[in-house]
């Protein structure tokens, strides 16, 4: 039996599937198969964003749960967190009510693993919750960009498509526009009062959720506060004796001392995750995060000083010999886990999540086994310059086509699965039925083997609520988490377009293509730095600095989100 993972927004750990590695980054630049016809028209704007006013009439009226109370608020952009033993007795009702009119639902949506059947135990309980027939079509989450370019390509749509940011390559953004319905009529205003779950969903979220003028997304929604960290083996650092560094110049000294590749011990994996964020690079995993006005000027973050410093830096790690040969392949480096877990390697980058799902993972056979979070650092020394996350990353969108009570229908099951930690709502969508999916013990939900297969990325798929951090079988780990991301939120600053849902021009499509390969091939001494000074100026040159007064033109029409 694995424990359960208990996160209110799921959106930190699924967008770990991908975004803890190099795929979000090429798939949101632009890397992945342009869409071949995306068909349909719509009144809306096709290109450039929608904030100000134009936002407020749009966006929904925002009502704070007050269904349950966090042990630790959110502050700095983090999420709230739970650390106190769950009283599943206790469990508050969110949804008094079915909303569900009984109608049926298609879901398309990435599912990492082997879908359960379609008829299994979990999915009837929720339909049954929600009052709804939910039938779900999962696609691999591996190759998802494929089917949805082709799904969104033909005139065959489900009700429901689960988009993540890092499959909006290419045309997808367009056919969004082309393919779904604006929610407005049903959500904005007070209008979202009618699903108060839905209600309490930050307005953050909702503003990245507005695609060519209109409110056509439902959103997972996520912390802004860093959540790629610097994890470490602190059994092994207190054991060695061995500090957390505070500057580039000791991790390098640090990393010579750990290893020893006799012994097959190696201090790292590729670091070059962890050496953006020392460097203050600006973000650039979900667009257009990667834009800020500096001075006055408007420039990409691969245009930087730092840039170059960090890709320098995170090479020097490779020259050295300290990175665990792993990494050389790069992409398709194998799952870390195990190896971690051997000590052939003791720090490595990652999404917050695997915080708790290495702890979780060894619990049993390695009892001795401590993974924690190191704080960032600045590359001299000093305090690091971080960028805040997009308050929102994945999103639900329902079919044009889609009648008045499909829609309802759909808000209703958003509306289960945008309930709090703390209510049976929440405990239905992330654990299933108990004796079935789950047992207790001690007051700690524990999945079974069942619970693994059925209760998978599914529900969480359309809509969750504010950004939540609980792990009932580990508190110790939430609060950890939780306290990370608070302490770095202190150091982050929004950039240009935070918060924005920018809809790049098709011509744009492919510029950074191959940036990212370039990045590995410059980190694993294959490639030097003159060759990304030099791609870079190709980049201007074919297109990037058109891009530039294209982003310069939205920021003067509608402000800048800086801070």
């Amino acid at each position: 039996m694995t424990p359960n993972v208990s996160s209110a927004s799921s959106a930190p750990s699924r967008r770990s599937f991908l975004a803890s590695s190099a795929v979000a980054a090429a798939a949101v630049a632009g890397g992945m198969p342009l869409l071949a016809a995306c068909g349909g028209s719509d009144s809306g704007k096709r290109e450039g964003t929608t904030s100000g006013k134009d936002a407020k009439k749009i966006l929904p009226a925002y009502v704070a749960s007050n269904v349950v109370t966090p042990d630790i608020p959110s502050k700095n952009g983090s999420p709230v967190g739970f650390t106190s033993k769950l009283d599943l007795a206790g469990l508050k009702t969110s949804v008094p009510e079915k909303l569900g009119k009984g109608g049926r639902v298609t879901i398309m949506s990435p599912f990492w693993g082997s879908p359960p059947k379609g008829d299994n135990a979990y999915y009837r309980a929720m339909n049954d919750l929600i009052g709804v027939d939910v039938k779900w079509q999962n696609q691999d989450g591996n190759t998802y960009d494929q089917k949805l370019g082709a799904v969104l390509a033909s005139s065959d749509v489900p009700d429901v498509v689960v988009v993540p940011g890092w499959n909006m390559g290419g045309k997808i953004p367009s056919a969004i526009i082309s393919k779904f319905a604006d929610l407005g009529p049903y959500l904005s205003g007070d209008a979202v009062k009618d699903y108060p779950n839905l209600a309490a969903i930050p307005t953050g979220a909702w503003q990245r959720s507005i695609f060519g003028g209109k409110l056509r997304g439902l959103p997972m929604p996520s912390a802004s506060a860093p959540s790629m960290v610097p994890l470490y083996r602190q059994d092994i650092f207190d054991k060695e004796g061995y500090e957390i560094p505070k500057s580039c110049d000791e991790f390098m000294a640090l990393a010579k001392d750990i290893t020893n590749a006799r012994a097959k011990r190696w201090a790292c994996l590729d670091m070059k995750w962890t050496a953006f964020a020392c460097f203050g690079v600006l973000s650039g995993a979900e667009k257009p995060l990667g834009w800020n006005l500096v001075d006055g000027k408007l420039i990409y973050r691969i245009e930087t000083e730092e840039y170059l410093e960090a890709l320098e830096w995170s090479r020097k790690l490779f020259a050295a010999g300290v990175v665990h040969p792993d990494s050389e392949m790069g992409k398709n480096a194998p799952d870390p886990g195990p190896k971690f877990a051997k000590g052939e390697f003791i720090i490595y980058p990652n999404n917050i999540s695997q915080w708790w799902s290495r702890t979780a993972e060894q619990a049993s056979q390695n009892p001795d086994f401590k993974i924690w979070g190191m704080d960032i650092w600045g590359h001299d020394g000093g305090s690091p310059v971080l960028w805040a996350e997009q308050p929102a990353g994945i999103f639900a969108f329902v079919s044009k086509k889609a009648s008045e009570a499909v829609v309802r229908d759909v808000l209703a099951v958003a509306n289960v699965t945008a309930a709090p930690y703390g209510t049976k709502e929440y405990m239905m969508t992330n654990y299933g039925v108990e004796g079935t999916h789950y047992t207790v013990k001690d007051g700690v939900p524990t999945k079974t083997d069942q619970g693994n297969i059925d209760v998978m990325n599914a529900y969480v798929m359309v809509a969750s609520p504010a950004p939540t951090t609980a792990h009932p079988d580990y508190p110790e780990v939430a609060k950890g988490q939780v306290e990370w991301q608070q302490r770095m939120g202190a150091f982050a600053r929004k950039s240009s377009f935070w918060g924005m849902q920018i809809t790049e021009p098709g011509r744009y499509t492919n510029l950074s293509n191959d940036m990212e390969q370039l990045e590995d091939d410059i980190v694993r001494g294959r490639k030097k730095i003159s060759d990304m000074q030099q791609w870079v100026s190709d980049w201007k040159s074919k297109g990037g600095d058109g891009l530039r007064d294209w982003y310069k033109k939205i920021l003067d029409e509608n402000g800048s989100a800086a801070n």
